[in-house]
C-alpha cells in the first residue's frame, strides 16, 4: 500500500526541452561542445561533475566561460541552463496539489543548484511552494549521489522512514525506475508530456 510518493523532477514534474538549451548555449555563450556534456537523463562532463556535487556551481560556470565567446558572464550561463526548463503542464500541477492533500510528497533528482533555483521559480510560478508541498527533497549535487545508485534509493527510503514497499517513485527514464524497484520500492515510468494523473488515477 502506498504511503508516500517519490518524484524525479526533470521530466516529469517540469517539462524538458535539450534543443531550447542547446541553442541557448551556442547562441548566448558561443559554448559549442553543450552536445557533448548535455543529455536528457544522465549529463557528462562538468555537467554531470555538477551534478555530481564534484563541481560547485561557480566551478562549473568557469568550466563553460573558459571555453565561451569573450564578454560572456556567469548570468548568460544561468539563463543559457534556465533554456532546459520549460514549464509544468496543468495537469501535473493540479495532480500535485491534489496528492499532496493525500500523502507526504518528496523528490528525487539528478539535478544541480543552477537548474534547482530555475525549478522552484517554476513551481511558484504554478502556485506549488516547494518548502510545504514537498516533505523533503533528495538531490543528487547535495548527496553527492547519482540515480541509479543502488545508495542513493537506500539514503533517501532511510530518511524518509517508510518501508521501501511502501513508497511509489516516478521517474521519466527506466533505468532509475529499475533501480528503485532493485531496492524494493515500487516505481512507475512517466511518459514526458503525457497526463501525470493518469499514471497515478488508482492513488
Amino acid at each position: 500500500m502506498t504511503k508516500a510518493i517519490v518524484f524525479d523532477i526533470g521530466g516529469v514534474l517540469i517539462e524538458l526541452d535539450p534543443g531550447r538549451c542547446i541553442e541557448a548555449f551556442q547562441t548566448i555563450l558561443g559554448f559549442e561542445r553543450i552536445t557533448k556534456i548535455l543529455d536528457p537523463c544522465h549529463q557528462k562532463g562538468s555537467y554531470g561533475d555538477m551534478e555530481a556535487g564534484i563541481l560547485t556551481a561557480d566551478q562549473f560556470r568557469r568550466h563553460i566561460l573558459a571555453e565561451s565567446r569573450p564578454g560572456c558572464r556567469p548570468s548568460d550561463v544561468d539563463t543559457a541552463m534556465a533554456a532546459l526548463l520549460v514549464g509544468m503542464r496543468e495537469d501535473t500541477v493540479q495532480t500535485v496539489k491534489r496528492l499532496a492533500g493525500k500523502y507526504p510528497l518528496y523528490l528525487l533528482s539528478n539535478n544541480n543548484p543552477i537548474s534547482m533555483a530555475r525549478t522552484y521559480e517554476i513551481m511558484r510560478e504554478n502556485g506549488i511552494e516547494p518548502t510545504t508541498t514537498f516533505r523533503e527533497e533528495f538531490i543528487s549535487w547535495k548527496m553527492k549521489m547519482l540515480k541509479p545508485s543502488p545508495e542513493f534509493y537506500k539514503e533517501a527510503i532511510r530518511r524518509i522512514g517508510l518501508p521501501a514497499g511502501e513508497l511509489l517513485f516516478i521517474d521519466d527514464n527506466q533505468a532509475n525506475v529499475d533501480g528503485a524497484r532493485a531496492v524494493g520500492m515500487p516505481a512507475r515510468f512517466y511518459q514526458p508530456g503525457t497526463d501525470l494523473s493518469l499514471l497515478l488515477a488508482d492513488l
